[in-house]
């Protein structure tokens, strides 16, 4: 994945707004969070891992 120009999303919940917001990339190896107010080096994720993590939250 590059991390360079990835296609970030954010959660429609997060009010529109460009702070205080995860934001997450998907590729097909890799999925990748970051801070939207601090876009450092982003959390980079398998995809299984990424998957178990959104199954938590959705319980």
């Amino acid at each position: 994945m590059n991390l360079d120009q990835p296609n970030w999303h954010k959660s429609s919940y997060s009010g529109g707004e460009n702070t205080n917001c995860v934001e997450v990339a998907i590729a097909q190896e890799v999925a990748s969070v970051r801070d939207s107010k601090d876009p450092g080096p982003a959390l980079v994720l398998p995809p299984a891992t990424w998957h178990a993590f959104l199954t938590d939250l959705r319980e």
